[in-house]
């Protein structure tokens, strides 16, 4: 991969801030700005975060080894969405009343739901870094696995939360089954093949100095 695409990449990620800004300073944000923002960066976080699970299965299908090199910058940067979408829903919206917040998260399905997706965010976050990857080892893959039930929770907090138009949360879904389902492949295809190994090596017929069972 060449050089400019990390920056490049970086620079991308960043045009929904300045979309964002630029709304803000033109006074752009429609005629509720406090939902517009919410929803605009909850999306973002979302397609963000559902990109960065791309890497692995694009890897393993085309063989781009190089594309690891950009996902710990995309699961940060979703990450940061998700923080202003939840920094927007506690302080814009609820004025940090976080009794009513709390009172959200436990009665309202999608706020727990998305909720949850939040706070599966945060360990992937602050493990993000050289040091957390070195010291936790084999433990670091299994502990950002919890990316895709994060990525799961946030399209069902999509889903329950615009109720009548449910096209692009069924789409973000439909992507997110797609990548679960090359990853499934991928790690019952070593298996299967040890097995059919198996398998092809009991019923090869012994050569040599004895006879084998099936040749009697």
């Amino acid at each position: 991969m060449r050089s400019w695409i990390k920056p490049a990449l970086f620079i991308a990620c960043l045009i929904p801030l300045a979309q964002l800004a630029y709304g803000f300073y033109t006074d752009d944000l429609t005629a509720n700005p406090i939902e517009y923002i919410t929803r605009f960066t909850g999306s973002w976080a979302l397609i963000i975060l559902i990109t960065s699970l791309a890497v692995t299965p694009l890897r393993k299908m085309f063989g781009w080894n190089a594309l690891i090199k950009y996902r710990r910058m995309l699961g940060l940067f979703a990450f940061f969405y998700a923080v202003l979408h939840f920094l927007t829903y506690m302080i814009l919206d609820h004025f940090f009343d976080f009794q009513a917040i709390a009172k959200d998260i436990y009665k309202r399905p999608y706020v727990t739901a998305g909720f949850t997706s939040f706070v599966l965010m945060i360990p992937l976050a602050l493990t993000s870094t050289a040091t957390m990857i070195r010291r936790l080892g084999k433990r670091w893959q299994q502990l950002h696995r919890l990316a895709y039930i994060a990525a799961a929770a946030g399209v069902l907090h999509f889903y329950w939360l615009v109720k009548s138009d449910i096209r692009r949360p069924a789409q973000y879904g439909a992507v997110l089954a797609l990548l679960l389902g090359v990853r499934v492949v991928y790690a019952l295809l070593p298996a299967a093949s040890k097995r059919f190994a198996g398998k092809a090596k009991a019923v090869t017929p012994q050569t040599g100095g004895s006879r084998s069972t099936s040749a009697r």
